[in-house]
């Protein structure tokens, strides 16, 4: 698909991104397009850019950041009359803010889904660190499609609970790619692994008589040995891995793969459980975005681990970092159910105000992540190329009320000021956390693709690569 560039606006030629079949696996660009045709737009804004020596780099100077104009009240009903009770908060205004943030922001989840079946695939008892006798259960969530089994959706999930509690423990899910890491499989012992590496030369020897010499001749080899000691890692500051702390803490943790449940890119937006929904067709203005989906898969496990007893499912937790971090935001918001969330570096789109210029902007998640969200969202990103001309001050919702739906425990990344700014004060818990982990090979994918890495790493790792036009693919 052709993209243009004219006057600081980004175009996207509709006639190749739609000259697909319906059912055609589309491309990010042309799928869209194609919401781009639905919503009449015919220009999106393209965002700042990370980079300090561009014409037009992002602001980060504070004192320009904004605000700029009041912020949408989440205590102010649309009919103006002000929230002065629990009732009229839970029965009126929660609702509407809701409504606002799936018809213009996160989109709806649809009625009807299948159920999630969920299965235990293996069970392990194991040993962490040592001292920390856990259980850990690998665990798939099926999602059914009658009409076309290759698209069934099965979410993965690792479920690891401390072996010796006394009673129910809390558990926190955790947003990653860890469901499929078993934290230390137990191994067999000395004399098991004697019978394997016996039976494995038996069944070769008869398979192949000459081996017996071989294996007579090399009599220390073994197909299996007992792995070697190893000590529980530590960070620089001498700490042990979250999920190790965890379980010291008495508390369970899951590590769920939101990936499995929808890909976290535009062209699979037709797959996963997106497109299981919309029988492989692709989405209305109004439907739900990865983010959602994300959200939805946390709250499916959710469901799980209430049928656990050995699982206080009255103290289930949330946790996610960059665009995790947003769909754990987003899952505290629509799930009651969950008691607290671990925020980390959520940026635009989760807790910091769309209302405020400094970094990453809607134009940027607009002409890049546009998947996360319902496809309304891109009429935010118009203003003054496009139809119906509109910005992030013309949202009726920011993440002040956003926060308003939960209670949060936000952290931020070493070397950023931990500030509250914007926040409501008894809605957010702030912490600072020695270091994050942060994939290089995301940061060279976003560079080579012309996106914004100033939120993941330290600005003086920007200048450098922008300086020497590191991973550009145009290079």
């Amino acid at each position: 698909m052709r993209r243009t560039m004219r006057a600081g606006v980004i175009a996207l030629s509709s006639a190749a991104a739609l000259a697909a079949p319906a059912m055609a696996q589309w491309t990010a660009e042309q799928d869209r397009a194609d919401m781009m045709r639905q919503l009449g737009i015919t220009a999106l804004v393209p965002g700042p850019s990370g980079d300090e020596s561009a014409p037009n780099h992002a602001n980060i100077d504070e004192s320009k950041a904004g605000p700029v104009g009041p912020l949408p009240d989440p205590l102010t009903l649309k009919d103006g009359r002000r929230v002065t009770d629990a009732k009229s908060w839970f029965d009126k205004r929660r609702p509407e803010i809701l409504e606002d943030y799936e018809r213009e922001v996160y989109g709806r989840v649809p009625a009807g889904l299948p159920p999630v079946q969920w299965k235990v695939l293996a069970t392990d008892r194991e040993l962490v660190g040592f001292s920390l006798p856990v259980i850990a259960r690998r665990l798939i969530g099926h999602v059914d499609n009658p009409a076309d089994p290759s698209k069934s959706v099965d979410i993965r999930a690792m479920e690891v609970l401390p072996a010796n509690a006394k009673g129910p423990v809390p558990v926190l899910i955790m947003f990653g790619f860890g469901a499929n890491a078993w934290p230390e499989p137990s191994q067999p012992t000395v004399e098991e692994y004697d019978r394997i590496n016996a039976a494995m030369k038996a069944l070769l020897i008869k398979q192949d008589p000459g081996l017996a010499a071989v294996f007579d001749a090399h009599q220390a080899f073994t197909f299996a040995a007992p792995p070697g000691m190893h000590f529980p890692q530590r960070d620089a500051n001498g700490d042990l891995p979250p999920t190790s702390q965890l379980l010291a803490a008495g508390w369970g943790y899951v590590a769920l793969d939101p990936t499995s449940a929808q890909a976290d890119n535009g062209e699979g937006l037709r797959d996963g459980i997106i497109g299981l929904a919309n029988h492989g067709l692709p989405r209305k203005p109004g439907d739900w975005g990865a983010l959602r989906a994300w959200a939805w898969a946390a709250s499916r496990t959710l469901d799980y681990l209430a049928t656990d007893p050995a699982v206080d499912a009255r103290k289930v937790g949330i946790e996610g970092v960059s665009r995790y971090g947003k769909a754990a935001l987003v899952t505290m918001a629509f799930d009651p159910r969950f008691a607290v969330g671990l925020i980390g570096s959520s940026g635009k789109g989760g807790g910091t105000l769309l209302r405020r210029n400094f970094g990453e902007s809607v134009s940027n998640l607009g002409t890049g992540e546009y998947y996360w969200f319902a496809g309304n969202f891109l009429k935010y990103n118009t203003k003054g190329v496009s139809k119906p001309s509109l910005d992030a001050y013309d949202l009726p919702v920011d993440s002040n009320e956003l926060f308003a739906l939960a209670h949060f425990v936000g952290v931020t990344r070493p070397g950023h000021r931990l500030t509250g700014d914007g926040l409501p004060k008894d809605k957010v818990s702030l912490v600072e956390v020695p270091a994050l982990a942060i994939s290089s090979t995301d940061c060279r994918e976003r560079v080579g693709r012309g996106e914004p890495i100033w939120y993941l790493v330290p600005d003086g790792i920007v200048q450098y690569i922008a300086k020497r036009r590191l991973y550009r693919r145009s290079d």
